[in-house]
């Protein structure tokens, strides 16, 4: 019998706590509650973890630093749950690593599609190929992004995007294209928040912005993969 996706549920009030977990029982998942950061650190660190519902308004520690932990060690999604809904702090929450962005008050309902989407998302749909270019190699069947060997940290939606990106090179994916496969089609995301993953992505691979040889920008349009890979192998 497979086993039920496990989602951890860091917030520290109860009456979320409880109706998160309620919801996530209810459509087929187990519920880990932790009312700390530190309660919720020591659960990952100790078990396995799928997915991560993140409270940014912690009493001890704050959400961002709890998931740049997490993200220094691991790709599981994580979705931040906040009061706070202005622009700049949904591109900051996901410039330090955060999948997606709910603001409170929320649907359960929606909150669940999301869950749904991010798991979805983790078994992706290029999964099983790999994608060369150059030194450049991105398997997904082992979800493994390597140069010259070396195997790169880039989180779950910058592996997502830079494997969309190669799957088809030169073809011109839109912003809204790139949000549409890494987020879902419920996702009320921002252009910005692309950009700064292709920023971070080119860092990691080594790729000069002013001189690229991956990811090269289409002014007004989005961005593209540089012909020359050998593509799918």
């Amino acid at each position: 019998m497979k086993e039920k996706p496990v989602v951890l549920v860091v917030d520290d009030e109860e009456k979320i706590l409880e109706l998160v977990k309620s919801y996530l029982e209810i459509n087929g998942y187990r519920g880990i509650c932790a009312k700390t950061g530190k309660e919720g650190l020591d659960y990952f660190q100790n078990n396995h973890v799928d997915l991560l519902l993140l409270d940014l308004m912690l009493p001890d520690v704050s959400g961002e630093d709890l998931c740049r932990t997490v993200r220094s060690v691991s790709d599981i999604p994580v979705i931040m749950i906040t009061a706070r809904a202005d622009e700049e702090s949904v591109i900051h929450g996901l410039a330090i690593g955060a999948d997606d962005y709910v603001c409170k008050p929320f649907s359960p309902r929606q909150l669940m599609a999301r869950v749904k989407t991010a798991l979805r998302r983790t078994d992706g749909g290029l999964d099983g190929k790999r994608f060369v270019s150059g030194d450049l190699l991105v398997d997904t069947g082992n979800r493994r992004i390597s140069r010259g060997g070396k195997e790169l940290p880039l989180t779950s939606h910058e592996y997502r995007i830079l494997a969309l990106l190669m799957s088809r090179p030169m073809k011109i994916f839109t912003r809204d294209e790139i949000i549409e496969y890494t987020k879902g089609e419920d996702y009320d995301g921002f252009d910005r928040a692309v950009d700064t993953h292709i920023k971070k992505i080119r860092r990691k691979i080594g790729d000069d912005p002013k001189s690229p040889r991956y990811i090269m920008t289409v002014y007004g349009m989005g961005y593209r993969f540089a012909d020359g890979g050998e593509g799918p192998v």
